[in-house]
């Protein structure tokens, strides 16, 4: 009789409600730990390249401070070096005021005239010390940039638009214009190239 329990499976035990679930794992759970670390990869490259950007922002901002710094140490001299350069225009003003012959007639006016040579001297090699350039003008093409025409000078030989008189020299500073100069200029003939030139006579 037991023979044929074991042939027909009728004496076979059904399994326990626990073991069935122990043998088909619910793929919802295996699919979790997966799931999790696919979000805390997103989530470390997220916020290292957020790190990324405030570090570059970091140094982009270190970068302007200097370099502002750096303009403003080099620049906030500029109100104080046109008055200097107002100095300079004066003491050559004097020099030019007094004629060779009535130096070499005058002993005293001839000592002042030394020592106001030597103040110049001096306050040229100051101004170069702090990047104060005097331009050179006389001769040289117009250039709006750096050239305030005064006025137009007819046959004065030379071409048309160079500069043959400085009223008043120009400056820069550090390479950047300081103060245009005052010029007068050769006028253009017929046969010239038209240009022009902006004149405030």
């Amino acid at each position: 009789m037991h023979a044929e329990e074991n042939k027909n499976g009728a004496g076979t035990e059904a399994p326990h409600p626990d073991e069935a679930t122990q043998a088909a794992p619910d793929p919802q759970v295996e699919s979790a730990p997966a799931d999790e670390a696919v979000r805390l990869k997103e989530q470390v490259s997220q916020l290292k390249d957020q790190l990324l950007r405030a570090l570059a922002e970091t140094e982009n901002v270190r970068r302007r401070a200097e370099r502002d710094r750096e303009e403003a140490s080099k620049f906030a001299v500029g109100k104080f070096a046109r008055d200097m350069v107002s100095v300079a225009d004066n003491l050559r003003r004097a020099l030019e005021a007094v004629l060779p012959e009535q130096r070499s007639a005058d002993s005293a006016l001839e000592n002042l005239m030394v020592g106001i040579e030597a103040t110049e001297r001096q306050l040229s090699a100051a101004l170069e010390r702090a990047g104060i350039q005097r331009m050179e003008a006389l001769g040289q093409p117009f250039d709006p940039n750096f050239h305030q025409v005064m006025f137009e000078v007819e046959n004065s030989g030379k071409p048309g638009g160079t500069i043959v008189q400085v009223l008043q020299d120009g400056y820069t500073i550090s390479g950047r214009l300081l103060r245009e100069a005052m010029v007068g200029v050769a006028k253009r003939d017929g046969s010239e190239a038209p240009g022009h030139l902006d004149t405030h006579a």
